[in-house]
């Protein structure tokens, strides 16, 4: 290993003082419904440490940028600097440029962070000599529309798989939700790939763990997660959620989650189990022999346990009504379906120049 990289095992890492100074950074683009509670959920950190915010500011067609200039000019722990492009790895190394301390929070115009939160970070860090750690992201929302988006967040079978959506126990982990990093990290490694849109953590994540350094989970590390709105920006964001995927798929091959070609091989059967109803609807399949009309019929039954199963689960919902329980069984597939189709597409053409258009 590099010696220079050696510096984020947990070995090569210094020791944090006491109280390090901490600095936050955070991509804004069109947040004004979100940006000033996440602000404030920064600055009421119950921590003694000295804290600086700096934002990268977007070319936001709301009035986010006038909500954060006003902040900014009441309080000098806000920094601002642009970020024309609107990309998120770009805007993250961006702000880290004009940070100053040596520990590195990333925050989300759509979260918010528990008062504890900073304290539990520096713990953290502390005692697992991590290189990054992160927590569990509580997926919350005030429309029944958005309770049933956050409700799917948190089900094993609507985001599933990373433990900051399911809580495991502390322990290391693969990658980590948002992400409280060592500076070393930065330094060492460059910051984030900034040709990558989405999926940028995990990227990076997977650069800390090659070089010898340690991500570690949290869950008494909680942030709030506020989800997107509509239905439209829900299917935006996971359709460029799962393009982004396959093009980390693409490059970094088996590193991947086999849990990753789940919503892919759902979109392809259930695809073929269209076509089929299709050929049978219109009498095609008459023709064909017996033997291989049941055997094509076959391509129906995962299809319909899928189905079975959403409806269940709406079913089974608990502490909701009829409306959140409505979303809640047309989400799951919006989320499995959008991603899987983003990842078919993905896997064959490649990102690209995609962005996520929820925003």
């Amino acid at each position: 290993m590099p010696n220079d990289l050696h510096i984020l095992t947990p070995d090569g890492l210094p020791s944090l003082t006491d109280k390090p100074g901490v600095s936050y950074i955070m991509p804004v683009l069109n947040e004004a419904e979100h940006i000033a509670q996440a602000i404030t959920t920064i600055l009421s950190q119950d921590y003694d440490g000295e804290k600086e915010i700096v934002l990268a500011l977007g070319p936001s067609t709301d009035d986010t940028n006038v909500i954060i200039a006003a902040m900014a000019a009441a309080d000098p722990r806000i920094q601002t600097v642009d970020n024309p492009e609107a990309a998120t790895p770009i805007g993250l190394n961006r702000a880290f440029a004009h940070t100053r301390h040596p520990v590195i929070i990333r925050v989300d115009a759509h979260s918010g962070l528990e008062p504890d939160y900073t304290r539990q970070a520096i713990d953290t860090l502390r005692t697992t000599h991590a290189a990054n750690c992160g927590g569990l992201m509580r997926a919350r929302g005030k429309t029944a529309f958005q309770k049933a988006v956050a409700r799917a967040y948190m089900s094993p079978i609507g985001l599933g798989g990373p433990a900051y959506h399911s809580g495991d126990e502390a322990g290391e982990a693969e990658s980590a939700y948002l992400g409280v990093y060592r500076r070393e990290v930065f330094e060492a490694l460059g910051g984030f790939d900034e040709d990558i849109r989405r999926g940028q953590d995990w990227e990076l994540n997977l650069r800390i763990r090659s070089a010898g350094g340690r991500i570690w989970f949290n869950p008494d590390m909680e942030v709030t997660y506020w989800p997107r709105g509509s239905w439209s920006k829900i299917a935006r964001q996971f359709w460029a959620t799962g393009i982004w995927r396959a093009e980390l798929i693409r490059r970094y091959g088996s590193k991947n989650s086999l849990r990753y070609f789940a919503p892919p091989l759902l979109v392809l059967g259930m695809t073929a189990s269209v076509i089929e109803a299709l050929l049978q609807l219109s009498g095609r399949t008459k023709t064909w022999p017996k033997f291989l009309r049941r055997f094509t019929s076959l391509v129906h039954v995962p299809s319909f346990t899928y189905v079975a199963g959403i409806i269940a689960a709406a079913g089974a919902a608990k502490d909701c009504g009829i409306r959140e329980r409505f979303w809640f069984g047309l989400i799951l597939p919006t989320m499995h379906l959008s991603w899987g189709a983003g990842f078919l597409r993905g896997l064959v053409t490649g990102a690209g120049s995609t962005k996520d258009g929820s925003r």
